[in-house]
């Protein structure tokens, strides 16, 4: 994903959004509320914009606090 404009093809949306649920499924449910969500939503965003390496550190964090199915 290199690109900054904030357009994003189906297959990086995906990857988006698989990261996503995966911060949301990490989360207790008592802190899964609209406010936290939208955060978990910036902060991806963010990272993404930011560059490849950003997202890969946000990736590894998320893969690691999963819980395990």
């Amino acid at each position: 994903m290199q690109q900054c404009s904030g357009v994003y093809d189906p297959e990086e949306l995906s990857i988006l959004g698989r990261l996503y649920d995966g911060a949301v499924a990490a989360l207790p449910p008592s802190m899964r509320n609209p406010e936290n969500l939208a955060a978990i939503a910036k902060l991806i965003l963010e990272r993404t914009a930011a560059g490849e390496t950003q997202l890969a550190c946000l990736t590894n964090l998320l893969i690691a606090i999963s819980p395990k199915g």
